[in-house]
């Protein structure tokens, strides 16, 4: 018998589903699950504050990329949330970042993969564990997304926010082979009491207001 997953708010469900098992449980049901290589993992929803500051966070990132499409002829971004990013063919391996910015896609269609992102985002907050979100940052890095960034909520404060860059070649004695070859490496923190705004040259121009961000 496959061991099942479930919790006191959930059916039991099986221990690994493909993407079309997935598709056919309720919606409710399936916003609640992602694939990790095909097993499946419960995701929490965060709080209200959690959802209201990725939007806002979203929704300047977004003022920030439609000006330098305007400036940038050549450039094509898109911003949303709560979107699954693929990892495979199958969609079998997924994770669903709180707020993206990928390229603009040609064929029209709705399915998101790594190689498409440019950037993914996550807000934390103390219930966060440090294992799942280096699990996630290094998930991310692996397939290749250029930058990563995160926000610290402290209660109903922003306490920082941290951009990420990849970090293709680590520089590591001979005969040493890194456990994960891709990694990110810290290029900007921002906290309200030291900065005025959240400020940065990459992956386009970018000027947050803590007031945008404020509750």
């Amino acid at each position: 018998m496959s061991e099942n997953v479930h919790t006191a708010s959930t059916p039991a469900l099986p221990a690994r589903m493909t993407w079309e098992e997935l598709a056919a449980l309720p919606e409710e049901l399936a916003r609640q699950i992602e694939l990790h290589e095909g097993r499946v993992v419960m995701v929490r929803t965060g709080p209200a504050r959690h959802q209201r500051f990725y939007r806002r966070f979203a929704h300047t990132l977004e003022q920030n990329a439609r000006t330098d499409m305007r400036d940038q002829p050549g450039h094509c971004w898109q911003v949303d949330v709560e979107t699954n990013v693929f990892f495979n063919r199958d969609k079998s391996d997924f994770r669903t970042p709180d707020f993206l910015v990928y390229h603009c896609q040609d064929s029209g269609g709705d399915d998101i993969h790594a190689h498409d992102m440019i950037l993914a985002g996550e807000i934390l907050s103390p219930a966060n564990t440090l294992n799942a979100i280096e699990a996630k940052k290094a998930k991310y890095a692996s397939a290749g997304i250029p930058w990563y960034w995160e926000a610290d909520l402290d209660g109903d404060t922003i306490a920082a926010v941290r951009a990420y860059v990849l970090e293709l070649s680590a520089n590591v004695p001979e005969g040493v082979v890194p456990l994960r070859p891709r990694n990110y490496i810290l290029t900007g923190e921002w906290t309200p009491g030291d900065q005025t705004a959240i400020i940065a040259d990459h992956p386009f121009p970018i000027c947050i207001e803590w007031d945008d961000l404020a509750f």
